[in-house]
């Protein structure tokens, strides 16, 4: 008889598959014995207490607030409309006569607001105290009607 056709090699390689196949069972018999799939509701179930952080337990009912259906609001409140003079004071901080644009420190918000040459009733410099009205624009309030405050 001859030789036998399996090599040291081939021998090798088939006890590596095996190896490998049965490492493959072990592992997902392990992923099924530690798999969170099967658990009851109860156990999947993630509560809020009073204070807002999600938690395992139900929470205390005798600790449940009642809310009036009139409290709740949905979206913004509306602002009571405040009646505002028209008129502001502020002083310039920045006038470019070249260029025809500056920026008025309103003294009540102590916000800036861009006031351009053809809001200008009367020439104005850097440092002159100010009156104006203001209006919205494309970038934000602009200053009309500035004049001189007396």
């Amino acid at each position: 008889m001859g030789k036998s056709s399996e090599t040291f090699s081939k021998k090798e390689k088939e006890k590596k598959r095996l190896k490998k196949q049965q490492d493959k069972k072990e592992k997902a018999a392990e992923r099924k014995a530690n798999s969170d799939k099967g658990k009851s509701l109860e156990d999947m179930m993630a509560y809020i207490d009073e204070n807002g952080n999600i938690t395992s337990t139900p929470p205390d009912p005798t600790k449940k607030k009642k809310i009036a259906l009139e409290d709740i609001e949905i979206g913004v409140s509306r602002q009571p409309d405040v009646e505002v003079d028209p008129v502001r004071k502020g002083t310039v901080t920045f006038f470019n006569s070249s260029k025809g644009y500056g920026f008025i420190k309103d003294l009540q918000t102590q916000e800036s607001v861009f006031v351009h040459f053809n809001g200008l009733l009367e020439q104005v410099d850097e440092r002159d105290k100010v009156t104006f009205e203001v209006e919205r624009g494309p970038k934000g309030l602009n200053a009309i009607k500035v004049k001189k405050a007396v």
